[in-house]
């Protein structure tokens, strides 16, 4: 009898904690589907995936809205988006995967493996072109969205332009670096960029729902633009640009920052040069690493990267002292995820301070 009651009393407090723990996840959720909700709406976002990571372990998952407006598709966490410059994260991704295999370095001029370019690029190195610091315009002049060209055609209409500014004294954002960047992949590895980061960085995550934007794949969203109190069905670039390449699922992405706290795909060291400030020539610090902006937000450290083209805008967002990461892909023009991102982040990191 008294085993039977102390059995009974351990099994009481062993519900009471689960139903205690549920209420606590429950609480954070609640507050931030009813802030996503409103926000969508004051922002004209016809639909939004959300996802909370924590410990590279998924907090809060959740679809709002719809992927399709006409065919009434809901947004579910397998909907796939595009992410536009989030993109760049992987592009710095297989440059690191090639320095950890001993094939290149970050000191090496393009020119190394890019031919034809001119004078003005002799100082310009890969890691330059990773930080945003080689003074190159920002997009090549040949670029149109709606012409599908070869990437080196893009970067050679870029030779003629004179720098911006002397290599390495500011940063200024540069999307034609990063189709140089792809470039160098591909020459380097033998391998079409994109087949690369499929072999080396999305199909080890399992990031099954990750590829370029020119690529089929089930559950995609469509893009829209709210104008003049109306939403339209946005423009479909039929270009892949390396600057902003692929489509993913806030699943995926969530995979991809598990996949960060180990060393399964990049090394401690390689993580350890993309999140730190580079030096400009002056002596002070840039808040761009290679692929990720380096920042702080409410007292914490941040590397995060937000991406945008027609109809739709991304933003992940990780917190490395709280091992905690934000990620929000929208179909809307209107849509501000940084703003979605912060607030949410706000929300969990005040869970995190309650005491327990």
């Amino acid at each position: 009898m008294i085993r039977s009651c102390s059995h009974s009393l351990l099994f009481a407090v062993v519900l009471a904690t689960i139903s205690c723990s549920a209420r606590a996840q429950r609480a954070p959720a609640d507050s931030i589907e009813r802030y996503v909700r409103s926000e969508m709406e004051r922002q004209h976002i016809p639909g939004l995936a959300l996802a909370v990571v924590k410990g590279g372990r998924v907090f809060h998952v959740q679809g709002f809205g719809f992927a399709d407006r006409e065919r009434q598709i809901p947004v579910t966490p397998q909907t796939v988006f595009k992410i536009g410059s989030v993109s760049k994260q992987f592009l710095a991704t297989g440059i690191m995967l090639l320095l950890q295999d001993g094939r290149v370095s970050l000191d090496d001029p393009v020119s190394k493996y890019l031919d034809g370019t001119p004078e003005t690029w002799q100082a310009i190195t890969l890691r330059h072109l990773l930080t945003h610091t080689s003074g190159i315009v920002r997009e090549g002049p040949a670029f149109n969205p709606m012409l599908k060209l070869p990437d080196i055609d893009v970067i050679r209409s870029a030779y003629a332009a004179p720098l911006e500014f002397k290599t390495g004294t500011k940063f200024q954002y540069c999307n034609v670096c990063y189709f140089a960047l792809a470039e160098v992949i591909s020459r380097v590895s033998g391998r079409p960029w994109n087949v690369f980061l499929r072999e080396r960085v999305f199909a080890p995550a399992r990031m099954e729902a990750t590829a370029t934007t020119a690529d089929s794949l089930p559950n995609r969203a469509r893009g829209y633009d709210w104008r003049d109190d109306s939403m339209y069905v946005a423009p479909d670039w039929p270009a892949l640009r390396p600057s902003g390449a692929f489509v993913s699922s806030v699943l995926d992405l969530a995979r991809w920052d598990s996949v960060l706290y180990s060393e399964a795909i990049l090394t401690r060291a390689s993580k350890e040069r993309m999140w730190t400030k580079p030096r400009l020539k002056s002596g002070a610090e840039s808040g761009y690493g290679f692929g990720w902006y380096l920042d702080t937000f409410a007292g914490r450290s941040t590397v995060h990267h937000g991406g945008s083209l027609p109809g739709f805008r991304a933003q992940l967002t990780r917190f490395p002292s709280d091992s905690l990461t934000i990620i929000v892909l929208a179909n809307g023009d209107d849509a501000r995820p940084p703003l979605i991102a912060r607030e949410v982040a706000e929300i969990m990191l005040a869970t995190l301070r309650s005491p327990r």
